[in-house]
């Protein structure tokens, strides 16, 4: 006779089928899988939950992957990925430490609220985490240094405060670290991975100045913008030939821009609103598609050199004399040529340019507030003010 397993109302349940398919799973990987279904449920429009009958095999439910033997679970991509579909509501229940076997940890967009699982250090095969635009709140865990093997760690548009651990710079096979957008502080660690390409931290209340030799060689992608970072960053960012995305924008970093900054493989360069100061000294020509140093403290003369970029904005710094002629002469030039010249609230004493040259309609030229008289009226943005020409004892003070 075949035991009982469940009896109610006198009627025997057999529960064979259901312990065929939970022995695939491993038990402790089985109940930590149920704790985090309980801990989260479905928006409304979403239906990635319906599927997960812990009557059948964990390893069929979608977002989970086991290993081969189907005994452990190896990944765990919670919510539906296509874009604009809705997320998950709830919280990350700290049973999911328990899966000893993951690789990979997402969840999709969605409201997720409370804090980060202290639990998640346990994950020490752990490659890829990622739980970025929710309502994630509290510190970043320092246990997440433990993590020797994680390669991408992305925590952005969340709401998390405090300071990034140093731990977390200590990651040996870091590549991509997205922490932008959030209320972080405190100081940027230093990174060691000599592996990290991609480093995010834009959008917080990040402060002081960056770490002695912090940032590895191999950035190609460095965005700390929207901060309260201060200090010199030439002998940093000299380093840093790999990059091809530079967004310093929105800080308080002071000293000279390195010149061989321009020799870079950079298709935008962003360093707007700081206080950079002294002249600009490109070796070659810029071949940088958009270049942003608006609201600093430049001087001297424009390079001639910059005639080749094709979105330049030097605007609201202290540069003086001619304005190159050789940007003109881009500038006019119909398709391929210069789109966008800011040089508005300068110091600049002429131009040589036909007032009856015609000006690409997809060209936009600024020269309002500088010491002469405008040669051609071109629209400037309503920000750059009404007045067309700077103050005459301005302009022989400077």
């Amino acid at each position: 006779m075949e035991r009982c397993l469940f009896c109610v109302n006198g009627v025997v349940f057999l529960a064979n089928l259901i312990l065929s398919a939970q022995a695939m799973l491993e038990p402790i990987d089985f109940l930590a899988l149920q704790s985090v279904r309980k801990s989260l449920n479905d928006l409304p429009g979403s239906s990635f939950f319906a599927a997960w009958d812990f009557t059948g095999d964990p390893c069929d439910f979608p977002g989970v992957y086991c290993n081969r033997d189907g005994e452990k679970v190896t990944a765990l991509n919670l919510g539906d990925s296509r874009a604009g579909s809705p997320g998950l509501a709830g919280r990350i229940d700290p049973a999911v430490g328990e899966l000893s076997a993951l690789t990979e940890f997402t969840i999709v967009p969605g409201r997720i609220f409370g804090a980060l699982p202290r639990t998640l250090s346990q994950l020490k095969e752990l490659r890829f985490l990622a739980v970025s635009r929710n309502f994630i709140s509290g510190e970043i865990p320092a246990g997440l240094g433990q993590l020797r093997s994680l390669q991408t760690l992305d925590f952005s548009f969340n709401q998390l405060t405090g300071s990034i651990p140093p731990a977390i710079g200590t990651l040996p096979a870091l590549t991509n670290a997205v922490l932008c957008h959030n209320r972080l502080s405190g100081a940027i660690p230093a990174f060691a991975s000599r592996a990290l390409t991609r480093l995010d931290l834009k959008h917080n209340q990040l402060s002081g100045e960056l770490p002695p030799l912090g940032l590895p060689p191999s950035l190609t992608y460095l965005s700390l913008s929207w901060n309260r970072l201060t200090g010199a960053v030439d002998g940093q960012l000299s380093r840093l030939s790999r990059l091809n995305y530079v967004d310093l924008s929105m800080n308080r970093f002071r000293g000279g821009i390195p010149s061989n900054l321009f020799d870079f493989p950079i298709t935008s360069l962003q360093l707007q609103r700081n206080q950079f100061s002294g002249e600009l000294q490109p070796a070659d020509d810029v071949a940088i598609p958009t270049v942003d140093l608006s609201f600093n403290q430049l001087s001297g003369e424009i390079p001639p050199s910059f005639s080749t970029v094709q979105n330049l904005y030097l605007n609201n710094n202290r540069f003086t004399g001619q304005v190159p002629g050789s940007l003109v002469e881009r500038l006019l030039l119909s398709g391929g040529g210069i789109q966008t010249l800011y040089l508005q609230h300068n110091y600049l004493t002429g131009i040589e340019i036909d007032p009856t040259a015609e000006i690409p309609a997809s060209t936009s030229l600024c020269l309002q507030y500088n010491c002469m008289i405008l040669p051609v009226q071109t629209p400037c943005p309503s920000r750059a003010g009404k007045q067309r020409t700077r103050p005459a004892a301005q302009c022989t003070v400077h």
